[in-house]
């Protein structure tokens, strides 16, 4: 098995959702299509243990986005699709990384310090309440999940650059203190990707409960669609397209002629409940059949383990003789 020329995860803290798939799952759909690439995908899992203390929703969230990433296309044969809790060589490499890796870069993390901010806003006495280990040393195993694959390229949004930038310092770091091993990896943030805003105008996350769910039902879609805030211009009167979220939404999906015909009945007036139902009708053409495929999926969770445990057994043709050369260069091997 060869190095990743693309590497990307996604966090097992919910049900995928329509910013997912914009921003993450469509994108890597297209790339693990592609021959000429060696590209690996995963579900997070132990990342997700930081924010997720219920091992129902955690086994429920990994079942609900392998089927999702299954149903919409990835090429599951051709790229390296497995669970990070599958590689135990990530978490070996983990601890390695963390011997070499500066508690002062870590502080510098921008969760971490928006941890601590929160709570200096309600003075609490300890800047660190609540704040555990995890979430503090979150970029190393961030770093461990990419530097175990050498990972060429890795594919992230605005908000995880800081992460990359910090996998290379930690990748310098050890290379300078033992052996030339790791690739320092290309952060490549995709300015056209499109980041949906949810049901109140705000970005769509979980963090917000503000998202739509990608399977959700017919009804259960429609409703969600009916329920995003607009503004309260009448239905003749002209509409500013790129400050609506049912635009913004609509132009993640719809080919470049349908987008400037939209953008034109928008100039001319456009009633807000019949954009609302045109879109949740054009999304439930795309959704329908994924929504089918999504369905018998996760009513057959044996089959995606099988496809997991696959995918776990490629990855780890690279991962250990990797953490091999790995463990040798710190020291830790044979005496004899």
């Amino acid at each position: 098995m060869k190095n990743a020329d693309f590497l990307t995860g996604i966090t097992t803290t919910g049900t995928p959702h329509l910013g997912n798939y914009v921003g993450a799952i469509r994108p890597a759909v297209e790339t693990s299509k592609d021959p000429g690439l060696v590209s690996y995908y995963f579900l997070a899992d132990y990342h997700s243990l930081i924010k997720n203390h219920d091992p129902k929703l955690l086994r429920q969230s990994a079942l609900e986005i392998a089927a999702a990433w299954i149903a919409l296309g990835l090429d599951y044969k051709n790229c390296v699709f497995y669970r990070q809790s599958d590689i135990p060589e990530i978490t070996e490499l983990t601890w390695i990384l963390t011997s070499v890796c500066a508690k002062g870069l870590m502080n510098r993390a921008h969760a971490y310090k928006a941890a601590v901010d929160e709570n200096e806003n309600i003075k609490s006495k300890d800047p660190d309440k609540g704040i555990t280990m995890g979430l503090f040393s979150y970029p190393i195993l961030m770093a461990a999940d990419i530097l175990m694959f050498n990972a060429a390229k890795v594919p992230v949004g605005k908000d995880q650059v800081q992460h990359l930038e910090m996998t290379r310092d930690i990748a310098s770091r050890f290379n300078h203190l033992y052996k030339k091993l790791f690739h320092l990896p290309e952060v490549v943030v995709d300015e056209n990707t499109a980041v949906l805003s949810g049901l109140d105008g705000r970005k769509m996350s979980k963090s917000y409960q503000n998202t739509i769910p990608l399977f959700e039902t017919e009804k259960r879609l429609r409703k969600l669609i009916m329920k995003i805030t607009t503004n309260s211009l009448g239905p003749d009167e002209p509409k500013d397209p790129e400050s609506c979220t049912l635009f913004s939404i609509y132009k993640a999906f719809a080919k470049p002629d349908e987008i400037k015909q939209m953008e034109n009945r928008y100039k001319e007036g456009i009633a807000w409940g019949t954009m609302k139902q045109e879109l949740f009708e054009y999304l439930n053409n795309i959704l329908k059949q994924p929504r089918q495929e999504y369905e018998k999926l996760v009513q057959n969770a044996g089959d995606i383990d099988a496809i997991l445990i696959q995918g776990a057994k490629k990855a780890r043709e690279y991962s250990v003789p990797f953490l091999d050369k790995i463990r040798k260069a710190v020291g830790i091997q044979s005496l004899g």
